[in-house]
């Protein structure tokens, strides 16, 4: 017997799927965004980053995310004479997106802003940073690095006052052409090696002086990471008789040619598979020292200090697209009778994810606010302290927490059109650049040990919470007793780097949700993440308003 073709239609009708999450303005729909915005800005830094938003949550800008990773990256080492050129060829898509990032001021603007008397360029740009990356993480990685760039090209004023407008740019001016023609300009590093990973006092990348008068060097080496190839210049780690040595190595040379800079390969990665990693090869390349010889760690670490926080920032863009996805899925599917986000146990998980992404956006934009007052002897000694506790801890919730997310979606989180495994695959991400974990908590002991004023800066700013939560009260003692246990003892403060990390970052999350936050958002997070029981289960939560934070964290369209 055919099938009628009334009926065919009728197996055709979609019912009970949650439409789109397209046309919403991802600033204006994130509470936890505005309100740390207004907190640490005006309503003029919140109201430049709206049309951010509404453009950042549009279809045009999801559709671009996705062909920008269906369509990977690739290498043209010669081009169709035979000359050696050593491009990399992306999709429109790409340039789409690196284009208005650009123009939103999120890569180096925010320098030449604060220079300008600017009081909130790094928390707009923080924020904007955040909001944009929903379109598609994996550009924010060349944006990411010409922002970090300009404080390390400060350690010599010539080149700093050569690069820094380029970089500070508007205009998105792509391809391998001589700077001085450009409109704007992008950076990159090249630090890791494959001898070495992150101990780069293991490099064995040489730099000899060329012999000039022009003080230049020639690089001979490999560097095993450097992401972004297609970028003007790069800020480059490299042996010389003084010692490990920061270089500028730029992609054309003043005289038009281009300089020796071999791509070998670009990298077949996990994620960030729309943004080009590559290996190099160095032989002769041309390159201008940063700094003085053997200082070449101390001039790249404001670089790295700012990465650092774009890993926080971009983490806690992830977050917030996955509980975004969450949220709003379970806003429209019913199941078993009800909708999903009626049931106690949804609402348990999505509450608990809610929790998690307004801690990782409270701190994230509490450090970016520190950059705008790091003239304040406070304020630049929490940053050194909270950078590495922020990038061991957010980073390394992301994949459990976009994983949660992810399920509460069921098998339709699983397929690509959900945006779902693009947010998975990146989860890891930056927990392992710009130093992994085990990188990240170590940092924090050697700031600990060497500059008391970061230990004080931690007591005054989570003390600004005390009185608050009996709870928050308990957790601050007790991480000072920890502190105080492992000090003293080098094997043992090792062991326990992790755990201290863990602990401090944790404290810091929840002295900022006690004082700025929802009643209801801090009582879940001190309930559960400062209870010396919490085993890091989402959705185990044990009382709290749960649909009141799950209604503060679902987008609304318009």
């Amino acid at each position: 017997m055919q099938t009628s073709s009334s009926a065919r239609a009728d197996l055709r009708v979609v019912t009970n799927q949650a439409p789109p999450l397209t046309g919403h303005n991802v600033v204006t729909a994130d509470t936890a965004l505005t309100e740390g915005v207004l907190r640490h800005g005006t309503q003029e830094t919140l109201d430049s980053i709206v049309g951010l938003g509404a453009e950042a949550g549009s279809a045009e800008a999801r559709e671009h995310g996705q062909l920008a990773n269906e369509h990977h990256p690739e290498l043209v080492p010669y081009d169709r004479y035979g000359h050696r050129i050593d491009e990399v060829a992306f999709h429109p898509s790409w340039h789409w997106l690196m284009e208005r990032a650009v123009g939103h001021g999120l890569a180096a603007t925010p320098w030449e802003e604060q220079a300008e008397g600017a009081q909130h360029a790094h928390l707009r740009r923080a924020a904007g940073f955040m909001a944009w990356s929903h379109t598609e993480p994996g550009h924010g990685c060349p944006i990411s690095m010409t922002y970090a760039a300009v404080p390390a090209l400060r350690a010599d004023e010539a080149i700093a006052k050569e690069w820094t407008p380029l970089l500070a740019s508007r205009r998105y001016d792509p391809g391998v052409r001589n700077p001085s023609e450009k409109l704007g300009a992008l950076a990159g590093m090249g630090m890791t090696e494959k001898q070495g990973g992150s101990d780069v006092r293991a490099n064995v990348t040489r730099a000899q002086p060329s012999g000039g008068l022009d003080g230049t060097y020639t690089l001979h080496g490999h560097k095993w990471f450097t992401s972004a190839p297609m970028n003007d210049v790069f800020l480059v780690l490299a042996q010389t008789d003084g010692g490990v040595t920061c270089f500028v190595v730029p992609r054309v040379l003043p005289d038009g040619t281009r300089n020796q800079l071999d791509v070998v390969r670009l990298k077949d990665k996990l994620g960030n598979r729309s943004n080009a990693s590559s290996e190099l090869e160095m032989d002769g390349t041309v390159a201008v020292r940063l700094g003085d010889e053997g200082r070449g760690v101390r001039t790249i670490i404001e670089m790295v200090a700012a990465t650092r926080l774009d890993c926080v920032l971009g983490s806690a863009s992830l977050m917030r697209r996955a509980v975004s996805e969450a949220s709003w899925h379970v806003t429209h599917r019913s199941a078993f009778g009800s909708r999903l986000v009626d049931k106690p146990l949804m609402q348990n998980v999505v509450a608990d994810l809610a929790v998690e992404s307004e801690a990782a956006t409270a701190l994230a934009l509490r450090l970016a606010s520190a950059v705008d007052g790091l003239a304040d002897p406070h304020e630049a000694a929490l940053r050194r302290i909270a950078l590495p506790l922020a990038k061991f801890w957010v980073c390394k919730r992301t994949p459990m927490m976009v994983a949660e997310a992810l399920e509460c979606l069921g098998g339709n989180g699983y397929v690509e059109e959900s945006v779902m495994p693009l947010l998975y695959r990146e989860a890891p991400l930056n927990s392992v650049w710009e130093g992994s974990g085990n990188v990240n908590a170590l940092d924090v002991l050697r700031a600990l040990g060497r500059e008391p004023e970061v230990l004080d800066a931690w007591i005054t700013e989570v003390g600004r919470a005390r009185g608050g939560d009996a709870r928050l009260d308990r957790a601050i003692e007790d991480t000072l007793a920890l502190i105080g246990s492992l000090m003293g003892e080098p094997e043992a403060m090792e062991r326990g780097a992790r755990r201290l990390a863990s602990r401090m970052a944790a404290v810091l999350q929840g002295s900022l949700l006690v004082r700025f936050a929802p009643p209801e958002v801090a009582d879940i997070f001190c309930a559960s993440r400062l209870s010396p029981s919490y085993d890091g289960v989402l959705g185990a939560l044990d009382g709290g308003d749960l649909r009141a934070v799950v209604e503060r964290t679902t987008p609304t369209l318009g």
